[in-house]
């Protein structure tokens, strides 16, 4: 294995001469056009001032090393070209590993169609106040095969801080994710296990999306295990049109009109709005264009979390502030678990009820309150009854694969 190393690169020092800047910047870019196929390329310790987007393009079997997290930064503030820090795109088998990447002017790392991604012990931050002027997200993996995340830190994205989106065999653990609108993110993604990860301090602490228009049009098969999600009343900061705008301020998790998605042995406290909120897309009240979306949730499963919450009102703003406080009139006692009730005709038995395939299944939780909003019929049949409910949902397939090819 060949080893390019950057050195006499390191810096540690923000005056650096704009011409120094500039031949730091080159340097780095040669180094990823001409890494081989099972190199390594080594990144010193220091502070890189950076100003256009670092890529690496067609390449198997690379390893893009850093000295640590935080001990090797590459910093992008007052970036002028491009629309992430790093893009790696059309790849196969890379890993990115022990540094961090700040202030981009959009993305934090971005890798589209790589087939094994790992990000090992990563940091992406934007290290301002929460504003709608930070970069959409920080770990970026889309269109991606074999995702692994493990130990790294997402702080600041004005959309998701880990975002997986329309990939597949994806594994998150071990994570931070803190001060992004979403703290955690799989949307269109298919066979997703996350667990072992802390997100606080996010709008939303854990979303599971499928969206329409998107290439990869259904995800799901997803498990969220032994996570602990807390404290998650940021105030939305995403920009106007943005999916994730809508997301309460005060969001544990929310499952949105997706399937095959299990939620157990997390701990679920102190998300002022609700803990889990499963619902279909039409509460976003955005038309469907997309004739093969299916907008509906099916096959969840939540058992066994530990919820707790604050006696405080729902936190949320806007259309939905509205809702609770003139609608659904829960005042303090909001329930954890919120489902919307809208049902998809063609799945329901004799009985009107999900028939087994489809079914939303919750049990065994501690502290369990629950709440059938009745949205379909404009909530005027509001229930807490959670007996229909009281069933075994479906066992994913998630997390089967083996992914120690990609640990290096």
């Amino acid at each position: 294995m060949r080893y390019f190393l950057l050195i006499g690169l390191c810096i540690g020092s923000t005056s650096f001469s704009a011409t120094a800047q500039q031949d730091i910047q080159k340097k780095l870019q040669r180094q990823l056009i001409l890494a081989e196929d099972g190199s390594t390329v080594e990144f010193p310790a220091g502070t890189f001032q950076l100003s256009s987007t670092l890529s690496l393009e067609g390449k198997k079997k690379v390893i893009l090393k850093g000295a640590g997290m935080d001990k090797t930064i590459l910093s992008f503030k007052g970036q002028t070209e491009g629309a992430e820090g790093l893009r790696v795109s059309n790849a196969e088998q890379i890993i990115i590993r022990d540094l961090t990447v700040q202030d981009t002017k959009g993305d934090a790392i971005k890798t589209m169609q790589v087939s094994g991604i790992s990000f090992l012990n990563v940091k992406t931050e934007w290290t301002g106040p929460p504003s709608k002027d930070n970069g959409a997200y920080g770990l970026y993996p889309v269109q991606c095969k074999q995702v692994l995340i493990d130990s790294c830190v997402a702080i600041g994205a004005s959309d998701a801080g880990i975002y997986v989106g329309q990939s597949r065999d994806i594994i998150v653990r071990n994570c931070l994710a803190r001060h992004n609108v979403a703290g955690i993110e799989i949307e269109n993604s298919l066979h997703a296990a996350v667990y072992h990860n802390e997100a606080t301090e996010n709008t939303g602490g854990v979303l599971v999306f499928d969206l329409p228009d998107l290439v990869e049009k259904k995800g799901g098969h997803v498990k969220v295990y032994e996570n602990n999600i807390h404290h998650n009343n940021l105030p939305n900061f995403a920009p106007k049109g943005n999916i994730v705008a809508q997301v309460p301020e005060g969001t544990g998790v929310m499952i949105l009109a997706t399937n095959n998605v299990e939620l157990y042995n997390n701990k679920i406290h102190y998300n002022n709005s609700v803990g889990t909120a499963v619902i279909s897309y039409y509460m976003t009240e955005k038309p469907i264009k997309d004739s093969l979306y299916t907008p509906y949730p099916a096959a969840i499963s939540i058992h066994n979390n530990d919820y707790l919450r604050e006696a405080v009102k729902f936190q949320g703003k806007g259309r939905m502030g509205l809702l609770f406080r003139f609608k659904l009139r829960f005042g303090k006692k909001v329930p954890h678990i919120l489902y919307d009730g809208i049902l998809n005709e063609q799945w329901v038995d004799s009985n009107g009820q999900y028939k087994p395939a489809y079914r939303i299944c919750i049990s065994g939780n501690n502290n369990e309150s629950f709440a059938n909003m009745d949205a379909a019929n404009k909530f005027r049949n509001v229930s807490r009854n959670v007996a229909p409910y009281h069933c075994n949902g479906p066992q994913t397939e998630a997390g089967k694969l083996s992914y120690q090819a990609l640990v290096k």
